[in-house]
């Protein structure tokens, strides 16, 4: 059975070697880097999107315009859906709606999945005049950032293991090379009498 005895590397006794205790080091900083640097990281980089997506939506929002339009072009009747899932996806038809004081207009916009002529939609448009999507809402916003952030958290813990190996990798040759040296300076002495 054997017993494992906590804090081994920290504690003075002449087995300890001076690669123990910088393991013992690495792996405090490797855990306070994954504890506390990872999770500040996906933050900061969280903010930074939420503030980046917020001006982009309010950009967009000042840019398009929305209108209650007709759905007056053909509509397909079935449209291919991607494979296990049931989301509606928005295509392209012609719209018509009246403009006060510009009379009618007939466009090609972007309608819901579903939509049959005649249909009543809202639809956006750019400044030209082109059928755009709808600028994103502040729940697009909050789903960008959260995304945005668990994607820094994990590539910060990402880089922080990939680190962590590379030193551990380092560590271990240098270790087994401190072996050899002993061994070339002891195995001697241990082999001379047997040969």
């Amino acid at each position: 059975m054997r017993t494992r005895v906590r804090g081994w590397r920290w504690r003075h006794n002449p087995l300890r070697r001076r690669s123990d205790l910088l393991e013992a080091w690495i792996a405090l900083a490797v855990a306070v880097l994954l504890c506390v640097g990872a999770p500040l990281v996906g933050a900061v980089a969280g903010l930074w999107a939420h503030e980046r997506a917020r001006s982009v939506a309010t950009v967009e929002r000042a840019e398009r315009h929305m209108v209650r339009a007709v759905v007056v072009g053909n509509t397909p009747e079935q449209l291919p859906s991607a494979e296990g899932g049931d989301r509606e996806h928005a295509y392209q038809t012609d719209v018509r709606w009246t403009e006060p004081g510009r009379g009618t207009k007939t466009a090609l916009a972007r309608v819901p999945a579903g939509t049959r002529a005649g249909d009543t939609v809202d639809v956006w448009f750019d400044r030209r005049g082109h059928g755009v999507a709808p600028p994103p809402d502040e729940v697009a916003v909050w789903q960008h950032t959260v995304t945005v952030g668990l994607c820094g958290t994990g590539g910060a813990a990402a880089v922080v293991l990939l680190g962590h190996g590379v030193v551990r990798r380092v560590a271990l040759r240098h270790r087994l090379a401190e072996w050899e040296q002993e061994w070339a300076r002891t195995g001697p002495d241990w082999t001379r009498g047997r040969a």
